[in-house]
C-alpha cells in the first residue's frame, strides 16, 4: 500500500493559497455587508477594528458577514446554540480536498455540479456545501443525526438561489452509523468530508474550552462558554474523536467502491498512529495526511481511497473529465 504520511512539523503550515481569508478580516467592509455586526465592532489597542471573538453572538454576526460577502449568499442564519465554525479553516479543508482530486485530473481542480461530496455532519451552518459550491461548483449530500440542524441547513439552501438543487440532505437515524442508512448500495459520491465531534463528553468539551480561553486571555476563566457554540453530537460523542473516526474507517470498507476518496479532520495528533494502523488493516490502497493551521490551532486531514491507480483513472475519466 502506498503510505503517504505527512508529519506535523515545527513550522506551521500556511493557509491554502486559494483560501480567500488571508490576513486580517476587513471589518469595515464586513460590517457594511451585515449591519448586525456593527454593535460588536471596536478598536483594539493598536487602533484596528476588531470584534470580541469570545462572544458567540459577535462570532455569528462575523460569520454571516463573511458568507454573505465572500460566498454570494442572500441569506444565512443558524438556531441559537448550534455550531458556528471559523470560516477560514473550513475553506482550507475544501481547498486541500480539491488538491487531492486534482492529482487524478492532470493537476487541475475538478469543478462542476457533477462532482458530489458527502458532508458527514453537515450541521445547521451548512458551511462546507456553501464554500465547496461557491469555489468549485460541487454538489453536496449533507447528512446529520439532528433533524433541527437539517431543517436549518435546508432553509439556507432554499433561501439562496445559487444553492437550489445543489445540496440535498439526509437524516441519519442511527448515530452509531456513518455511511449505512445514508448511501445507497450502488450510489457513488466523489469524496466524503467530516468535521467529527472531538470530545468524549460534555465535561471534556467544557474543560478544553476553559483551557483554551484561559490561555488566550492569559488569566483563569471559570465559565466555559464556547465562542462558536455547538451541541452534543457536534462537539462530543461517546468515545470521542478516536472511536468516531475508527468507526468511520471501518464502515468505509463496506462502501469501498462508493467513493473515490474518504476523509476526515483529526484534532489530536496522538490519534494518528491508531488511524494509520486501522487503515492498513482494512486494506486501503493509499492514504495521505495534510496538516493545517488556523491561528494557534493545529489540525490535519486524513484522506484514504480503496481504488487502485487504474480504477482511479477510470473513475476520473467517467466522472470528472469533460467529454
Amino acid at each position: 500500500m502506498a503510505d503517504q504520511r505527512r508529519k506535523d512539523t515545527a513550522e506551521k503550515p500556511s493557509i491554502h493559497p486559494r483560501n480567500k481569508h488571508t490576513g486580517r478580516y476587513d471589518i469595515k467592509r464586513l460590517k457594511q455587508e451585515n449591519p448586525e455586526l456593527k454593535p460588536f465592532v471596536a478598536k483594539n489597542k493598536y487602533g484596528n477594528l476588531t470584534i470580541d471573538f469570545f462572544n458567540p453572538k459577535a462570532v455569528k454576526a462575523l460569520n454571516k458577514a463573511i458568507l454573505l460577502s465572500d460566498y454570494d449568499l442572500e441569506f444565512w442564519d443558524i438556531p441559537d446554540g448550534f455550531l458556528c465554525p471559523p470560516i477560514p479553516g473550513r475553506a482550507d479543508y475544501i481547498h486541500h480536498i480539491a488538491d487531492i482530486l486534482a492529482e487524478s485530473n492532470g493537476g487541475k481542480p475538478v469543478k462542476g455540479e457533477k462532482i458530489i461530496c458527502l458532508d458527514i455532519g453537515v450541521g445547521a451552518n451548512c458551511v462546507y456545501p456553501i464554500i465547496g459550491n461557491s469555489s468549485y461548483g460541487w454538489s453536496f449530500i449533507g447528512s446529520d443525526i439532528d433533524k433541527i440542524a437539517i431543517e436549518a441547513a435546508e432553509k439556507i439552501v432554499k433561501m439562496n438561489s445559487g444553492l437550489n438543487g445543489k445540496v440535498k440532505f439526509r437524516h441519519q437515524p442511527k448515530p452509531e452509523h456513518i455511511f449505512s442508512g445514508i448511501l445507497n448500495t450502488n450510489e457513488k459520491v466523489d469524496f466524503t468530508i467530516c468535521n467529527p465531534p472531538f470530545h468524549a463528553t460534555k465535561a471534556e468539551a467544557e474543560a478544553g474550552t476553559l483551557r483554551k480561553l484561559s490561555n488566550l486571555k492569559k488569566k483563569r476563566v471559570k465559565k466555559a462558554e464556547l465562542n462558536f457554540s455547538g451541541q452534543g453530537g457536534e462537539l462530543w460523542t461517546d468515545g470521542g474523536e478516536k472511536r468516531f473516526i475508527l468507526n468511520m474507517i471501518n464502515e468505509s470498507a463496506q462502501f469501498s467502491k462508493n467513493s473515490a476518496w474518504y476523509s476526515t479532520l483529526v484534532s489530536k495528533q496522538s490519534n494518528l498512529g491508531v488511524f494509520y494502523d486501522r487503515l492498513e488493516k482494512i486494506g486501503v490502497v493509499k492514504h495521505v495526511t495534510t496538516p493545517m493551521a488556523q491561528g494557534n490551532k493545529m489540525s490535519r486531514i486524513i484522506a484514504w481511497t480503496f481504488l487502485s491507480v487504474p480504477e482511479m483513472e477510470t473513475w476520473a475519466k467517467d466522472r470528472w473529465i469533460s467529454k
